[in-house]
């Protein structure tokens, strides 16, 4: 599907479920692609942070790729997330998801520990989509990640490399659209942040969403509303993502909280059973999930 695939939508991204005695939960990882098909999501991401890729050993992260790639059998779009500390590293593992039938991918920039100019990230980013395959994405968080590129690198990278056709933005939807206009719309944008400022992201022009799991068949009912352009159907948009706004912002105080919370009401929505964290995690507290039984609520009356 990789040439012809049509940039759009809410994108779940999976999270990484893990059993009782500490290995990823292939049960459970089916079941999440499944309720994301049947709720409406236009593709399936993985492998992002909301898939706790760092805790991942490089076995387990193409095990999430090729479960994914199973459970999809070709009936949504696949998107993965790519995690490697040099440009080599980066390019096997975007060989081997295309491999198994990703249809695009995701760059992370790379977790060294050591400090990267903008120069150098954008070389990069930009020798591992010179080799890909497939489409290529990159994932500008640096307020998640630690590092990442100016407006101005983001121009510059998309201008070089062609095959740098999409980004996941993280930023406010005054950002976004500021980078939009700057880069004259050679990338197709997703945004991040759990849906947050989702119709207002939609007016700045972006082309879809990549949310999390509990929420996604809110988001895409939200998605197809904004798409119609009548009056009627964008205040049905507000009206939904006002409902969803709360549970957003209770679940994204931090990448840790999203996680802690946000896979124990995926959990509970898809009846998934006890959730088991892979350490270091946040623990969950007696006033945490009160609160979000309280917002979590709300999904039930919602799209």
């Amino acid at each position: 599907m990789g040439e012809a695939i049509e940039f759009r939508g809410v994108y779940p991204m999976l999270y990484a479920f893990f059993d009782a005695g500490g290995r990823l939960d292939r049960g459970a990882m089916r079941s999440q692609v499944e309720h994301c098909v049947a709720a409406g999501a236009h593709g399936i991401a993985a492998l992002g942070l909301g898939t706790e890729v760092r805790k991942l050993s490089p076995e387990e992260r193409r095990s999430v790729v090729q479960w994914a790639a199973e459970d999809l059998a070709g009936r949504r779009p696949l998107a993965i997330t790519v995690f490697g500390a040099t440009p080599t590293e980066q390019i096997a593992f975007v060989e081997a998801a295309a491999g198994h039938g990703a249809d695009w991918v995701i760059l992370q920039p790379p977790q060294t520990g050591e400090p990267i100019t903008e120069d150098r990230l954008v070389d990069f980013f930009g020798a591992v989509a010179d080799a890909s395959p497939v489409p290529v994405a990159i994932q500008n968080a640096p307020q998640y990640i630690g590092v990442g590129l100016s407006a101005a690198g983001l121009d510059r990278l998309s201008r070089r490399h062609p095959n740098v056709r999409l980004l996941k933005a993280e930023g406010s939807a005054v950002e976004t659209r500021a980078l939009i206009e700057l880069t004259d719309g050679r990338m197709d944008v997703f945004q991040g942040r759990g849906g947050m400022e989702f119709t207002d992201v939609m007016r700045a022009g972006c082309v879809g969403m990549i949310p999390s799991v509990e929420s996604c068949h809110v988001q895409a009912r939200i998605f197809e509303l904004m798409q119609r352009g009548r009056a009627e159907d964008e205040a049905a948009a507000e009206r939904l993502y006002a409902g969803l706004a709360p549970l957003i912002l209770f679940l994204m105080q931090s990448v840790d909280q999203f996680l802690c919370y946000g896979k124990r009401l995926t959990a509970e929505r898809l009846s998934l059973g006890e959730v088991h964290d892979r350490a270091p995690a946040q623990a969950p507290t007696a006033f945490g999930l009160a609160c979000l039984a309280r917002h979590g609520a709300a999904l039930d009356r919602l799209a």
